[in-house]
């Protein structure tokens, strides 16, 4: 028969920690289930071997039988090597507070005990708690999630608060170069759906019009022109005509040729392979040329310098993000946009979580989040998976 949980009960945290080995939890939920006394709360993790486990009681007004449960509780940690504590918690520590969750997700080949230290001092000094502590990666320490909890003020603006966080954050861990990033810990960020992407720089590691230039002989003067429009200080579709102008002449065969291999950015064949089992839809919304979005005008097997209407514009690759989310059923909340230039800027803003990847500076500030160091795999651990669970998706056959 269960216990009965009345409201004057007392509640006791109980804490057991040790080697951990089976039977632990069946031995000491048993012994609460033969004093008669109410589970209210369990928790265990297991760090190295090592286990903790909190309980918490709901004791009934007679003292005869907190003392007796936590008497046998006592024995049977003993028993098997562990060590348990206890607390009696006050009134005040039964109310919960009205708190909103976070993730916060540190990314970085450097995260160590220095880099742990300064996103913990930040999250001390902006008056966040810590729920839970979890690292991602296998091995050495690369990728950490911290799930945070902040009072929820009166008609806060939940973006503004969270970037305020992280660039805090990037300030503090900026010594120990480690990407940050920051998401309301909600079900939406645990259930996206569409994964859209750029091309150039991102899903492939070069810029085919910068390549295409180096083949025609123009590249100093397309590179400058492709740097300051990634950086934003050029019109994009302006600056685009104008670099398809100075490819006039080229043999449409060497650009076809440049087409069949192109270098894949490291991480992207796990990280698409990961998104397609796990049900993801994937997409590229490019502003390069035709094997990726533009076209360009070809006459006697010879580039003629203009491009085909529409341009992909930045606003036209936001736009192509909402058709396909709309075309297959998802909320735009379920979305993630990944991208590395100015031109990518709206892409990421309409998407839920904007992903700027080794990026410029202009889209590195104003993105959700960026991911600076690694492969696109890395990606995977803002939507919490774990590096041990990605070995066991891409060992599917």
């Amino acid at each position: 028969m269960a216990a009965a949980v009345s409201p004057g009960m007392q509640r006791v945290l109980v804490t057991v920690a040790g080697p951990d080995t089976p039977g632990i939890t069946a031995m000491l939920t048993g012994v609460i289930a033969e004093c008669g006394v109410a589970l209210l709360d369990i928790e265990q993790v297991v760090v190295q071997r090592q286990l903790t486990l909190c309980l918490l009681l709901g004791v009934g007004a007679s003292p005869a039988l907190g003392d007796q449960v936590l008497k046998e509780l006592l024995f049977a940690a003993k028993r098997m090597g562990l060590e348990m504590g206890f607390r009696v918690l006050d009134p005040e520590d039964l109310t919960p507070p009205d708190v909103q969750q976070w993730a916060v997700t540190a990314i970085g080949d450097d995260l160590d005990a220095r880099g742990i230290h300064a996103v913990a001092t930040v999250l001390a000094a902006h008056g966040t708690n810590i729920e839970r502590i979890s690292a991602l990666s296998d091995g050495r320490l690369a990728s950490v999630e911290v799930i945070i909890s902040m009072p929820r003020a009166v008609d806060a603006d939940h973006v503004a608060q969270a970037r305020d966080l992280r660039r805090a954050l990037i300030e503090a861990t900026g010594h120990v170069n480690v990407d940050i990033a920051v998401q309301r810990e909600t079900l939406t960020r645990r259930s996206k759906r569409l994964v859209a992407m750029d091309m150039d720089s991102t899903l492939i590691k070069i810029e085919v019009i910068d390549e295409l230039a180096r083949l025609h002989g123009v590249a100093a003067e397309v590179s400058e022109l492709t740097r300051r429009a990634m950086a934003g200080e050029l019109d994009y579709e302006q600056s685009l005509r104008q670099r398809v102008g100075l490819l006039e002449g080229l043999e449409h065969e060497r650009v076809l040729a440049l087409a069949r291999d192109l270098p894949i950015t490291d991480g992207a064949r796990e990280l698409l392979r990961v998104l397609r089992l796990l049900g993801y839809k994937t997409a590229v919304i490019s502003g390069g040329f035709t094997f990726a979005a533009n076209a360009l005008k070809v006459r006697n097997g010879r580039l003629t310098g203009r491009v085909l209407d529409p341009v992909v514009t930045p606003q036209r690759k936001a736009d192509l993000l909402d058709l396909i989310a709309q075309g297959e059923g998802i909320d735009i909340a379920q979305t993630i946009a990944i991208g590395d230039g100015a031109n990518d800027l709206p892409m990421l803003e309409r998407a839920g979580l904007g992903i700027a990847f080794h990026a410029k500076a202009k889209l590195r500030a104003a993105a959700d989040t960026a991911v600076s160091q690694g492969g696109l795999d890395r990606i995977l651990y803002l939507l919490g998976l774990t590096a041990r669970e990605v070995k066991e998706v891409l060992a599917r056959r």
